[in-house]
């Protein structure tokens, strides 16, 4: 059953839409959001076998533009975005001088003079503040939140592109991951861009609010004889911790560096400088105390988040993500353990609910889709 929502919270363009086709919906980070429609199970294994569509459009928007937009990017955020070309994105970190995480976002180079950084839903006004504050002094560049200007609708599986083709005279195949254009999908402007989080290929479509519903009708119908499903958060949960990507808040914050987090591939080593260059240069020379790590629970449990970990019955971390995967059918997750206890097959104990479970350390990803 459909609840009704707080008024305090906010709706994405199509928030209607959920509602009529049943979603239970849930506060997400200050948003009235679908968890699931017709069940977190079976929205999941569509996205692995077919297709699901998300509307993430609570996801934030903030672009960075002027002749010094780059200067602006590049001090702010970790990766290197003097590589990226014109139409194409990455992930990167809003880091702190700590070299901790303000947020984890992907900037999209939209000109040499314009980047747009996609930030999570409830760090919009903290990202937007932190970029303004450190772009100060930094000549022609200015920070916009753009956020009420997009609708995002992710359609994410192995028959997304064969679905979304069908609306589209962009010739989706010469995407390559992590790149992005501009066309029509369903006779709406829009920019496509070959992004998820899920672990399967896919797009993320950015679409005028007021056009929210025709494209996301349209995807929906065009895929209906694909297996192609309405998908919710808790499906998007399990599908992004199977491909071992960090969430804010649990896996990652302004507590974990970016070397801990185990994301060092995201950090431009070879950069003049950015906020919190110094300590993460430090850490990757002399080695964390701690590191991200995935776990696999050998007893009969569930490891969750906030599950605390043991190794020779000494408190030795937590566990920062857990679930029993649908499309895998083990019990996985996260926790950040000390260094020296890292190495794959290293066993540990996890207290769930008040009992001693055993479990591994395994490499990550997961799950990574076949090519």
């Amino acid at each position: 059953m459909s609840q009704p929502a707080p008024v305090s919270l906010k709706k994405t363009p199509l928030n209607a839409r959920h509602r009529s086709l049943g979603a239970r919906m849930v506060e997400f980070g200050g948003w009235d959001m679908p968890v699931e429609y017709a069940g977190l199970v079976s929205e999941h294994m569509a996205v692995r076998t077919a297709a699901g569509l998300f509307d993430v459009s609570h996801m934030g928007q903030i672009e960075i533009a002027g002749k010094d937009a780059l200067q602006a990017v590049q001090h702010t955020t970790s990766n290197n975005a003097g590589r990226l070309a014109v139409n194409q994105a990455h992930y990167s970190a809003l880091t702190t001088p700590q070299g901790t995480f303000v947020d984890d976002v992907l900037v999209y180079k939209l000109t040499d003079e314009h980047f747009m950084l996609v930030v999570n839903a409830s760090n919009i006004i903290k990202d937007f503040k932190w970029i303004t504050e450190h772009i100060a002094g930094i000549g022609d560049a200015v920070a916009v939140n753009t956020s009420s200007r997009y609708a995002l609708i992710a359609i994410q599986g192995p028959v997304a592109r064969d679905v979304l083709q069908t609306l589209t005279g962009v010739n989706l195949g010469e995407i390559k991951y992590y790149w992005f254009t501009t066309g029509e999908v369903a006779s709406v402007r829009v920019t496509i861009s070959r992004t998820g989080y899920t672990g399967e290929d896919g797009f993320e479509v950015f679409v005028p609010p007021a056009s929210a519903e025709r494209v996301w009708d349209a995807i929906l119908a065009a895929g209906k004889l694909h297996g192609v499903v309405p998908a919710g958060l808790g499906a998007r949960d399990t599908l992004r911790l199977e491909a071992s990507m960090r969430l804010y808040g649990n896996d990652i914050d302004d507590t974990t560096t970016v070397v801990e987090a185990d994301l060092g591939w995201i950090v431009g080593w070879k950069k003049e400088e950015f906020i919190g260059f110094d300590v993460l240069k430090q850490q990757k020379a002399e080695g964390s105390a701690r590191k991200l790590v995935g776990l696999e629970v050998l007893d009969r449990a569930i490891a969750r988040h906030g599950h605390e970990v043991y190794i020779d019955g000494e408190k030795a971390g937590v566990v920062t993500s857990g679930t029993q995967t649908p499309f895998l059918k083990k019990a996985i997750g996260m926790a950040y353990l000390p260094s020296a206890k890292t190495a794959a097959g290293t066993e540990f104990e996890i207290d769930v609910r008040g009992r001693r479970v055993k479990a591994q350390v395994i490499p990550m990803p997961f799950y990574k889709r076949a090519r």
